[in-house]
């Protein structure tokens, strides 16, 4: 768990510093219409659209912006995005996986490709490093929803397979089966989660530090500026020191 926690903790710290924030709203908007078109345009009915809405409230996302997303897929004139997912391996052999939602699959894969063979990695076949990873439910909560012994006691309670607290907040782990009725069982205990989504979450984490490090990091940067992809995973974990340098670049 450790690699999966280090890796989502420097990227929320970058995404906060680093990313346009409209384009995150793109994205979010992008989750949200094709939740919407795949069920019921009612997140009461929907539970893929309603933790759609929950992360996209999570990122201060407007209410308006929310419901455009949604009247675009009941209206039935938004494009046909597939979901794909892409996997291949980056500097250092560094497992990745890439998930998008895209209305082009020729521009998505030759972007994606490109993205890897400029980081000196190579994009592979499905299943080429999936193996590495457990498809799982993860549950963020901020600091402010307990301490880690409450937010222990009542994970445990919900059925969670494992949390992991620090100052960043609490990240609770569990199967992908059950995040649903997990979740539920926390937000009656701590509130509402600051996210909920079924991530890839890395068996292993290689260790790497100094310029292999940065060269990932930048690789995931370029992955995640690509307005297909919604989600980017790898099975890494970097020493204290590199943490703290790239967290403070």
């Amino acid at each position: 768990m450790a690699g999966h926690s280090q890796f989502k903790n420097i990227m929320h710290r970058k995404g906060r510093q680093d990313a346009v924030r409209s384009k995150i709203f793109s994205k979010l908007a992008r989750e949200i219409t094709v939740a919407a078109k795949m069920g019921i345009p009612d997140p009461a009915m929907n539970p893929r659209l309603r933790l759609a809405i929950q992360n996209a409230k999570a990122e201060s996302m407007p209410k308006d912006n929310i419901q455009r997303a949604i009247n675009k897929a009941a209206g039935g004139d938004t494009e046909n995005y597939e979901e794909v997912r892409y996997e291949g391996y980056g500097p250092g052999g560094i497992a990745v996986i890439v998930e998008a939602l895209t209305d082009n699959r020729n521009r998505t894969a030759s972007n994606v490709r490109a993205a890897f063979t400029k980081a000196g990695g190579a994009l592979g076949e499905t299943g080429s490093v999936g193996f590495m990873f457990d498809r799982v439910g993860e549950i963020v909560y901020k600091p402010e929803a307990g301490d880690a012994d409450a937010v222990m006691e009542a994970a445990i309670e919900a059925g969670a397979d494992d949390v992991v607290s620090d100052e960043e907040g609490h990240t609770i782990t569990c199967s992908f089966e059950s995040i649903g009725e997990v979740s539920a069982a926390l937000e009656a205990k701590l509130g509402e989660a600051e996210s909920v989504k079924p991530i890839w979450k890395p068996q292993n984490a290689t260790p790497v530090d100094g310029e292999r490090a940065e060269s990932i990091m930048k690789l995931i940067d370029r992955l995640e500026d690509d307005d297909d992809v919604q989600s980017v995973y790898a099975n890494f974990e970097m020493d204290d020191e590199t943490l703290a340098k790239l967290s403070a670049a």
